[in-house]
C-alpha cells in the first residue's frame, strides 16, 4: 500500500497564482488614498467629538440644577433665583407649538410633493416656478419670516379675522400660539416637501403600473399603493422639521412668545412662553450671569431632552409603521 507525504497532500501552485501573488507583493503603496481615508475618517470623529463635548458639557452642568420643582412649577416673574424658579410653561409652550406647526406642515407638505411628483410635467413652467419657490424658501434666514408671520398672519389675517367675526378686543389680530405654529410651519414647509417627493421618488413605478392595470384610478393608486410605501419617508421629514423647529426663537419673536406667563396657554389665541426665547432672556437680561448660569444649563437641558423626546415619538412611529409593512410583504 502506498503511502503519501505531508507534502503531496497539499496542491501544487499553478503559474497564474504564482504570478498574481507576486504582483500583489510588489504592489505600491498607496499613499494619496490611504490619506484621504484617513482625512474623511478623522473629521467624522471630530464631528462626533464636538458633538459629545457638546452634550457632555451642558449635561454635567445642567443636571445639578433640574429637579421636579424644576420641570413642575410655573416660575414668579423674576425667574432668575434657581431656588424658586421654574419651567412649566415653557416646556408646554414649547410643544404645543412644535405639535401644532407638525399638523399644518404635514399635510400641506405632502399635498404639494404629490402634485411634483405625481401629476406635474418636469418640463413645465408652473412646476420650474413651484420648485425655485420652495428652494428659495429654504434659504430665507429664519428672522425673516418672523417678519412675515408679524404682516401676514397677525396684521393681516387676524385683524380681518376680528373685523369678520366682529371682536370688539384683538383677539386674533394679535401674537399668538396659532399664528407662531404657522410662521413655523412656513419655515419647515420646504424640508417636508423634498424629504417626501424623495420619497416618492424612491417607489418602483412597477408598482404603479400594477395598480393601474388591475383597474385602480390614478388617486386610488396614489392613496392607497404610493403613499404607504413613502410613509417612513414622510415620517422623516417631519422628524427634521419637529427638529429645526423645536430650537428656533427668531420665527416666534413677533408672532406669539410672551416674556413672562403667569399661567398655561389655554387657547389657540394665548401667548405662551417657550425654552428657547427663555434661554435668550436668562443670557442677555439677568443681573447676575453667574447666579443664573446654573439655570441657563439646566434649561438649555430641558429643550434638548423635549427634542429628542418628540423626535423619538415621530422615530417608533416610523420604526412600527416599518415593521407592519415588512410583515405584510
Amino acid at each position: 500500500m502506498n503511502t503519501l507525504t505531508p507534502s503531496e497532500y497539499l496542491p501544487e501552485k499553478s503559474a497564474d497564482t504564482t504570478r498574481f501573488t507576486r504582483n500583489f507583493r510588489a504592489e505600491k503603496f498607496d499613499f494619496w488614498s490611504f490619506f484621504f481615508s484617513g482625512l474623511t475618517g478623522a473629521a467624522t470623529w471630530l464631528i462626533v467629538a464636538i458633538l459629545a463635548t457638546i452634550l457632555l458639557n451642558i449635561g454635567i452642568n445642567g443636571w445639578s440644577a433640574i429637579s421636579w420643582h424644576f420641570v413642575s412649577t410655573i416660575p414668579k416673574k423674576d425667574f432668575f433665583d434657581a431656588n424658586t424658579t421654574g419651567v412649566l410653561p415653557m416646556i408646554v409652550g414649547t410643544s404645543i407649538r412644535v405639535i401644532v406647526m407638525t399638523i399644518f406642515v404635514i399635510p400641506v407638505g405632502v399635498i404639494t410633493a404629490i402634485y411634483l411628483t405625481e401629476y406635474a410635467a418636469n418640463t413645465s413652467l408652473l412646476t420650474r416656478i413651484i420648485r425655485a419657490a420652495v428652494n428659495n424658501l429654504a434659504g430665507v434666514p429664519s428672522i425673516v419670516f418672523g417678519l412675515f408671520g408679524l404682516g401676514f398672519f397677525i396684521n393681516f389675517v387676524g385683524k380681518n379675522l376680528d373685523k369678520i367675526l366682529h371682536n370688539t378686543d384683538a383677539v386674533w389680530g394679535q401674537p399668538a400660539l396659532v399664528w407662531a405654529s404657522l410662521t413655523l410651519a412656513v419655515m419647515t414647509l420646504p424640508v417636508v416637501i423634498v424629504a417626501t417627493e424623495e420619497s416618492l421618488k424612491a417607489i418602483p413605478a412597477g408598482l404603479r403600473e400594477a395598480s393601474l392595470a388591475l383597474g385602480a384610478t390614478k388617486l386610488q393608486t396614489i392613496l392607497r399603493v404610493v403613499l404607504p410605501q413613502a410613509l417612513p419617508g414622510i415620517l422623516t421629514g417631519g422628524i427634521l422639521a419637529v427638529s429645526r423647529a423645536a430650537g428656533e426663537v427668531a420665527p416666534i419673536l413677533f408672532t406669539g412668545v410672551a416674556y413672562y406667563m403667569a399661567s398655561l396657554p389655554s387657547h389657540l389665541s394665548d401667548q405662551f412662553m417657550d425654552l428657547g426665547y427663555h434661554v435668550f432672556v436668562l443670557s442677555t437680561q439677568s443681573p447676575n450671569i453667574e447666579q443664573t448660569r446654573p439655570i441657563l444649563y439646566a434649561t438649555v437641558l430641558v429643550l434638548l431632552i423635549l427634542t429628542f423626546a418628540l423626535n423619538l415619538v415621530a422615530v417608533l412611529i416610523r420604526s412600527n409603521i416599518r415593521k407592519k409593512m415588512r410583515s405584510m410583504h
